[in-house]
Parts: structure tokens; C-alpha cells; sequence
């Protein structure tokens, strides 16, 4: 078993490190393509947000936060990652997204 520290440091370095990046990015975005069809839908993305918990804790402890409002929330993010506003994410927009989110959780 091995354990790894995160922190700030290690996810800009991580995010930093293209390769290993744009690695990673590949496998998720695969992983949540369901339907493979090359885009990701709302729903397809909520499971990768939801996994992130970014709203529904707070320091690591669980935040009881009405799950309309996260709801809102996490539909209000995927359309800022919808760049070119057509309903989907493609790589390149989840790609963005993904290294927005990390770097704003490293920034804390």
C-alpha cells in the first residue's frame, strides 16, 4: 500500500507535468464518456463533479448544503466550461476544466 500526500504543491506540479496530465485527463474523460461519443454530456459531468466534492465539503468535513443549491451550482460550472456554448463538453473544454478545478483547489 502506498499513501500520497496532496497539497498545493504537488497538484500544480501534477497539473504542470503535461504527460502525466494530459494522461490522466485521457482516462477520465473516457471513463465518463458513457455513450463514447466524443462529448460529455450535463449528466455525464455531474459524476465527475460530484466526485470532486468541491461543494459538499468544507476543509474535509462533510457541509449540509440543500441539494438543490449544488445542483445549481454544478450547472452553473458546466456552463462556464461549455465554452463555445453547445450543450457538451468536448476534451479540449473538459481538459480546461479539469486543470481550472485542480489549480483552484491547490490555490485553496
Amino acid at each position: 500500500m502506498s499513501v500520497e500526500i496532496l497539497n498545493g504543491t504537488t497538484i500544480v506540479g501534477f497539473v504542470e507535468d503535461e504527460e502525466a496530465f494530459n494522461s490522466w485527463v485521457m482516462k477520465r474523460f473516457a471513463a465518463l464518456d458513457e455513450d463514447q461519443d466524443g462529448m460529455l454530456s450535463y449528466a455525464e459531468m455531474m459524476k465527475e463533479l460530484q466526485c470532486l466534492r468541491v461543494f459538499e465539503t468544507d476543509f474535509g468535513i462533510d457541509a449540509k448544503i440543500d441539494p438543490d443549491e449544488i445542483s445549481a451550482l454544478y450547472f452553473f460550472l458546466f456552463l462556464q466550461f461549455d465554452r463555445d456554448s453547445n450543450g457538451v463538453l468536448d476534451f479540449e473544454e473538459f481538459k480546461l476544466a479539469m486543470k481550472k478545478i485542480m489549480l483552484a483547489v491547490a490555490d485553496g
